[in-house]
C-alpha cells in the first residue's frame, strides 16, 4: 500500500522495524498528529512495509477517496450508457436519412433514364458508375 503524500517529496517516511514502533508508539502517534509524520513500520524479518502511522486526515481521506470511488463508478456508468444510446440514436438516424437519400438518388436516376439516353452523356454515365460503386460499398 502507498504512503499517503502528506510530506513534500524531498522528506521520507521514517521506517521503523515493528519491535521499535511498539516500544516508541506513544511519541510515533504523537509526531503524527502534531507534525503530519508518516511512519512506515517494518516486518522485524525482512524488513517489508507492513503498516504505517499516518495522521487521521490521511486515513479519513483515504476512506473518503474509496467511498467516492463507488460514486464515481455509478456516475461513469450512467454517462457510458447515456453516451451508447446517444450513438444508437444517432445511427438509427443516419440510417433512416441514408435511406431517404438513396431512395431520392433513384427517382433522380430513374428521370434522367426517361430524359436522356444512358449511351448520350458520356459525363452523365461517369456519374452513373461512381453512383453504382458507391451503392456496392
Amino acid at each position: 500500500m502507498a504512503v499517503p503524500d502528506l510530506q513534500p517529496e524531498h522528506v521520507r517516511p521514517q521506517a521503523l522495524s515493528l519491535r521499535e514502533a511498539r516500544t516508541r508508539l506513544a511519541q510515533l502517534v504523537a509526531l503524527a498528529e502534531l507534525a503530519d509524520t508518516v511512519t512506515v513500520i517494518e516486518h522485524d524479518r525482512d524488513a517489508r512495509p507492513v503498516a504505517a502511522i499516518v495522521p487521521a486526515a490521511a486515513a479519513r481521506s483515504v476512506a473518503q477517496a474509496r467511498a467516492d470511488a463507488g460514486r464515481i463508478a455509478e456516475v461513469t456508468a450512467g454517462w457510458a450508457r447515456r453516451l451508447e444510446q446517444t450513438r444508437q440514436r444517432s445511427a438509427r438516424q443516419h440510417a433512416s436519412n441514408l435511406r431517404v437519400l438513396t431512395d431520392a438518388l433513384a427517382e433522380v436516376w430513374a428521370e434522367l433514364d426517361r430524359r436522356i439516353p444512358s449511351a448520350s452523356d458520356p459525363a452523365l454515365a461517369r456519374l452513373r458508375a461512381v453512383h453504382m460503386d458507391l451503392l456496392r460499398r
